[in-house]
């Protein structure tokens, strides 16, 4: 690639990024009222402290040249009366500063979670649980801050660098002059900095975010790594990567470091150069020596403002890479979209219908279902058996649409699935997953994820269902007893019931169960099924298994083989006409049995 190409690629790159940043304040507003007053109050701020170096040049002139003590006393006092009210002023913008921009991460930080909350599987698989984790807290914190600076000193640095050229050049006559030398090499010399420090902030958060999946991936394997012995070579996984980090954080540091002393020694030069000039023009008369002391205050006063600005650009490197980030969370479309199709219009009830399904995972080089057809009737149970990674699972996800379908279509009530709202078609579905998840709270708070307003008759229901009842009772509190987080505190089976029970309490149309009844023993999965058959009336259930004992009694068995069904039938059928099927029989319940 050429120079001009790579030139011309970072142009549109840059130019997408200032235009998805920009997403951000499109989607949260600041409020102008709140900005308009914290600008008057930084206004009243600037104005008081600018008229303290042409108070203190009349109290030199006219009060210690003179002799005068009233004069130094009045003019005193006057002094002493506006830094009170200036530092009163000052507190009040540094508390509105920092409410708005606390408003502002608050409600962004609300709608990332919405935005999150509604991607489907494919968005959650794309940016990954670690990097959406830092992008709603650390990265919204950085502009949080960033915003904080910027409607404080931002908006004083300015107005304060302004009025003290304005006041410099009246007061100092030719020493102001020094002025336009000094901001010319500040502004290029803080220019320079700032745009080598920028190129880290990127790379940096990028780095975060593998520091941070690490960190995840050990705290949730944790058993895993312990068991294996791994400890060792996790921790070296992680400090390659935190030595990355770090390399790329000091590189980043050195180059800020630059900053203070660039800023440092032209304001020191720029001091004695304003001391020197107005001291010969005190010797020659042109100038008074209170005015060159006010002349002096205002010359430090704009330096001091082109340096706290500068600060604050400083720190817009890292706030535009994070707004960047947080930006492209918003931007993101979800891949799965609501239907305009009513509910009330179904013509049939908890039916499935898979016609010629073709599915792959997003970035997959390969489909993992090919041409998948099978139906599912009310009060039939409908079980998807077959070997490790061929496809069962892919297939009950794209049911309540965690995931659609490449080529062909999901009929639910006769209607294509992608036709319904999602809530409303997942409000038909009571999902089991295979990787079972329960939310810190109690035992109720959990039920109640299926039906929110369920009563204490309700949960002994469900609970009686998937055979959860038989440990619940034993718990101190009940259905009051704690859960915490992810369920730690029970063992798998008990998850995987509570799960189980938590779908039952929605008494949903579809029961999906994926690979949910793994964890129970021979009896327990006997007896759950048994009660699951007389409960679900007229529903419709469709369940992954890996034990051939749990769908020996299912109305229909689908045997799926490197992503394509290979075998459809009933138990009897299957073993008839189904050499896989057969085979795992053979081997689960013995040639003898089969």
């Amino acid at each position: 690639m050429t120079k001009e190409a790579e030139d011309g690629k970072r142009k549109k790159q840059r130019r997408n990024e200032v235009k998805i940043m920009k997403r951000i304040f499109t989607e949260i507003k600041l409020k102008w009222n709140q900005i308009l007053l914290l600008s008057g109050l930084i206004l009243a701020a600037a104005v008081g402290e600018m008229m303290l170096p042409s108070l203190l040049a009349q109290m030199i002139n006219e009060g210690v040249a003179e002799g005068s003590g009233s004069r130094i006393l009045t003019l005193a006092a006057v002094m002493a009366g506006i830094t009170l009210v200036a530092c009163i002023v000052n507190f009040l913008s540094v508390r509105i500063a920092s409410y708005i921009s606390t408003d502002f991460a608050a409600r962004l930080r609300g709608r990332v979670f919405e935005k999150v909350q509604g991607f489907s599987a494919a968005e959650l698989d794309r940016f990954g649980t670690a990097s959406l984790v830092t992008r709603s807290t650390s990265d919204i914190t950085n502009v949080q801050g960033f915003l904080t600076m910027l409607l404080r000193i931002g908006i004083l640095a300015p107005m304060m660098a302004a009025a003290g050229l304005a006041f410099s050049a009246a007061t100092g006559g030719q020493v102001s002059s020094v002025l336009s030398v000094a901001i010319p090499i500040l502004l290029i010399g803080c220019g320079i900095v700032i745009l080598m420090a920028s190129r880290y902030s990127v790379k940096l958060r990028k780095k975060l975010d593998r520091i941070n999946q690490l960190f995840l991936e050990s705290l949730e394997g944790v058993r895993v790594i312990r068991a294996f012995n791994r400890q060792e070579a996790e921790s070296r996984r992680f400090d390659e990567a935190n030595a990355e980090h770090a390399v790329t954080a000091m590189a980043s540091g050195r180059v800020t470091s630059l900053l203070m002393p660039v800023i440092n020694v032209i304001f020191g030069v720029t001091t004695a150069a304003v001391l020197g000039l107005g001291a010969h023009y005190v010797e020659t008369g042109a100038m008074e020596v209170g005015s060159l002391v006010a002349n002096s205050q205002y010359i430090s006063m704009v330096l001091m403002s082109v340096m706290m600005l500068a600060l604050v650009i400083m720190m817009f490197p890292t706030a535009f890479a994070c707004s960047g980030r947080i930006a492209e969370v918003l931007e993101t479309e979800k891949s799965i979209r609501d239907g305009g199709f009513a509910l009330e219009e179904r013509l049939f009830r908890s039916t499935v219908e898979f016609r010629h399904v073709t599915f792959a995972y997003p970035g997959a080089s390969e489909p993992v279902l090919k041409d998948i057809s099978f139906e599912a009737h009310p009060g039939e149970v409908t079980a998807i058996i077959g070997g490790t990674g061929r496809g069962k699972s892919s297939i009950v996800k794209l049911i309540p649409r965690l995931y659609d379908p490449l080529f062909g279509e999901v009929l639910i009530d006769g209607v294509n699935a992608r036709e319904y709202a999602v809530d409303e078609l997942r409000s038909l579905i009571g999902y089991v997953p295979q990787k079972n998840v329960l939310f810190s709270g109690d035992i109720a708070s959990n039920l109640n994820f299926g039906k929110e307003a369920g009563t204490e008759q309700d949960w002994r229901e469900a609970a009686r269902v998937a055979c959860a009842e038989e440990f619940i009772l034993k718990k101190k509190e009940g259905y009051h007893d704690g859960v915490s987080q992810g369920g730690a505190n029970l063992s798998g089976g008990q998850r995987q019931r509570m799960a189980i029970a938590r779908a039952i309490m929605k008494k949903p149309e579809i029961y999906v169960f994926d690979d949910s009844f793994s964890a129970l023993d021979m009896k327990t999965d006997q007896t759950l099924r048994r009660n699951l058959k007389a409960f679900m009336g007229d529903a419709t259930v469709i369940m992954v298994a890996q034990r051939v004992s749990s769908i020996l009694d299912a109305d229909r068995i689908l045997v799926v083989d490197d992503g394509r069904i290979v075998g459809q039938g009933t138990h009897k059928e299957l073993l008839e006409t189904c050499p896989l099927y057969r085979e795992i029989a053979e081997i689960q319940l013995g040639k003898e049995a089969v």
